[in-house]
């Protein structure tokens, strides 16, 4: 009867009651880690249930607290990851088979983990955009870019998480003229997501986008997209002073955790080389465990640098680098 409770509050498909099992609230898109929780269950006997919590996350354990059912959380980016820890709804894990992922990829307090890396590339047009015409994050401010550039929403979190990064770089107001630069260099209003970007390039109505490396894989897999990716190229900026930003999915534990030794074990899973090779494989992102190697269409991008700033350093600097977005109005 309890596992049938917590299958209906978390959405999950009712199953035959494994001895144990770990309940997953996820911003991940289920089809993207459910190979990853039947290669676990498989390994170990224990039961996965999850619910995809696409807005709301942190409210939901919030009111549930200590009653929650939840024993995972698992997200992308470094904002969010920073948001459930700030609302104290997560605890810290000392585990030392967590400590393969590199210090800068996780909470300096433990209190999450990074499971996979993701680089924020520029999509470059390989028709109107030649080799060595951007190579820095600091040119996406040149002139020489006018009417050329198209992004999301920068107060999206993965564009705050690079302006979080550029202000750790740069301090406050060389990032302000920064924002100001890309913003006088748009080719329309920011909208849509990396994809949409991708989809303006081809169009002719811009010339370079910002965007997550994966995109390429997902508009590759897709007939309508495969277009769009076959038109541009990936290129890797770099800060002048630092590598190419990276941004994360990670893992935390709840503050709750009912199932707390049985989640420890799935977290484990996570690190494993099964589990980020099938991670490698399926998401088309850079495993976090040294010596697993990156899937054939992901290195066939080339290597890159990653910036070394801190992770937990990019969290703390997210508000304020929000309120620098919102002072250019760079969305307006």
């Amino acid at each position: 009867m309890r596992h049938l409770i917590l299958a209906s509050l978390l959405g999950a498909t009712a199953m035959p009651a494994l001895a144990e099992e770990v309940n997953v609230y996820s911003h991940r898109q289920p089809e993207l880690i459910q190979p990853l929780f039947d290669a676990f269950t498989k390994e170990t006997g224990i039961a996965v249930n999850t619910a995809f919590v696409d807005k709301g996350m942190v409210e939901r354990l919030q009111a549930e607290g200590d009653r929650s059912p939840a024993d995972l959380v698992l997200t992308v980016d470094v904002a969010r990851l920073g948001e459930v820890k700030e609302a104290g709804v997560t605890q810290a894990v000392e585990d030392e088979m967590l400590d393969v992922i590199p210090a800068d990829l996780r909470d300096k307090d433990n209190q999450w983990f990074a499971l996979t890396t993701r680089a924020r590339i520029v999509y470059a047009s390989k028709d109107r955009v030649t080799d060595g015409d951007v190579t820095t994050y600091e040119d996406l401010a040149d002139p020489k870019w006018k009417g050329r550039i198209c992004t999301r929403s920068f107060t999206n979190d993965y564009n705050v998480a690079l302006t979080a990064a550029f202000l750790a770089h740069h301090g406050e107001e060389e990032t302000l003229a920064w924002l100001q630069g890309i913003k006088d260099n748009l080719a329309k209003r920011p909208e849509g997501g990396d994809r949409d970007q991708v989809k303006s390039i081809w169009a002719g109505e811009c010339d370079i986008s910002l965007g997550n490396t994966y995109y390429m894989g997902a508009m590759l897999k897709d007939d309508e997209q495969k277009e769009w990716a076959e038109s541009v190229r990936i290129v890797f900026p770099t800060f002048e002073d630092g590598g190419t930003h990276v941004n994360v999915s990670g893992v935390a534990m709840t503050k709750a955790a009912p199932n707390r030794d049985a989640a420890l074990k799935l977290m484990e899973f996570l690190v494993s080389d099964e589990a980020q090779h099938i991670y490698a494989e399926t998401n088309n992102e850079f495993p976090v465990k040294e010596g697993v190697d990156k899937s054939e269409l992901v290195a066939s991008w080339g290597e890159f640098t990653p910036d070394d700033l801190p992770l937990s350093e990019i969290s703390d600097l997210r508000p304020k680098a929000l309120d620098l977005i919102e002072q250019v109005n760079l969305d307006g």
